[in-house]
């Protein structure tokens, strides 16, 4: 266990870094000056050099990513060209909000996924499995905007059962929760449907039922515990997925999380926060992945960690 651990956070840390070289490269590739936006549009060439000195906008491009990756050991993620404050006290100000809307999605899908995936393997090929593989289809091909805006419509205007929009209680949380989950539901149900239909084909299946097992007892006990394991692959994916933020649905409900913060950095060129976002986004991902990965064994004791 330890070397394996040690392992993967060797290589987490390698591939953290090259996260910060793609994201450093690319951000500065873009064709736009963040001295101009912050400077404003009537300010003078000599207030935006001032402005470059003062950032280091003016030095090479490798300087700036040692002066970066220098402040990063530090536990430093630079201070926001916009908003004139540190960047790390700012996205973690936004952590609990995304945190609970993960926790919530996460939740959502697999309400809406794993009962979907197993009633479709349970009777493949028949009109119930065929209805539940286009509704799946379905809720994958909607865009997030979409989703979110007929929710909002039909449960927050029609039927006042849920708030418009904000953050703050249990009821804000259900309308951007349950848009998320609609859409990876829609995955969950496919993937638990396909990785049912193969184990459903195993001898011990076979002998469950022979021994007069109830059906419903065979899908449970036998065939989802050796079914579930690409859905806990899946949980790990979404964990970074959802922790980097969403930026359509956290717009639509006006969710104070880390993907409105990024979305709002992008349109001011706030490189700062671009650079510690996707850095916070790519950590999470990574602990997703690991976390997947020591969960496995436990789910299923034939698998080894190696």
């Amino acid at each position: 266990m330890i070397g394996y651990l040690a392992g993967r956070l060797s290589a987490s840390f390698l591939i953290l870094v090259g996260v910060t070289i793609v994201t450093f490269g690319l951000t500065f590739l873009i064709p736009a000056d963040p001295v101009a936006m912050i400077a404003g549009r009537t300010s003078t060439p000599q207030v935006r050099e001032q402005i470059r000195v003062q950032l280091g906008l003016d030095q090479p491009l490798p300087v700036q990513y040692i002066a970066y990756v220098t402040r990063l050991a530090q536990g430093d993620l630079g201070r926001s060209y916009a908003r004139k404050s540190d960047v790390g006290p700012l996205i973690a100000s936004r952590l609990p909000p995304t945190l609970l809307l993960m926790l919530g999605a996460i939740i959502a899908e697999l309400m809406i996924g794993i009962p979907a995936g197993l009633y479709a393997a349970s009777r493949r090929g028949k009109t119930a499995d065929k209805a539940a593989m286009i509704a799946s289809f379905v809720s994958i091909s909607t865009p997030q905007f979409v989703l979110g805006l007929s929710l909002i419509y039909v449960f927050a205007y029609l039927l006042p059962w849920a708030p418009l929009g904000g953050y703050g209680t249990f009821s804000h949380l259900v309308l951007p929760a349950l848009t998320l989950g609609l859409a990876g539901g829609g995955w969950y149900s496919r993937m638990m449907r396909s990785s049912m239909i193969e184990v459903l084909q195993q001898d011990y299946i076979r002998t469950a039922r022979a021994k007069g097992m109830p059906e419903w007892r065979v899908l449970l006990r036998h065939g989802m515990r050796n079914a579930i394991l690409p859905i806990v692959a899946m949980i790990g994916l979404d964990v970074g997925i959802f922790m980097s933020g969403v930026v359509v649905v956290e717009n639509v409900f006006g969710w104070p999380g880390i993907g409105q913060l990024m979305w709002q950095a992008i349109q001011s060129l706030d490189i700062p926060i671009i650079m510690g976002v996707t850095l916070v986004a790519a950590v999470f991902i990574v602990l997703g992945n690991l976390l997947a990965d020591m969960i496995a064994p436990l789910i299923d004791p034939r698998i080894r960690l190696r």
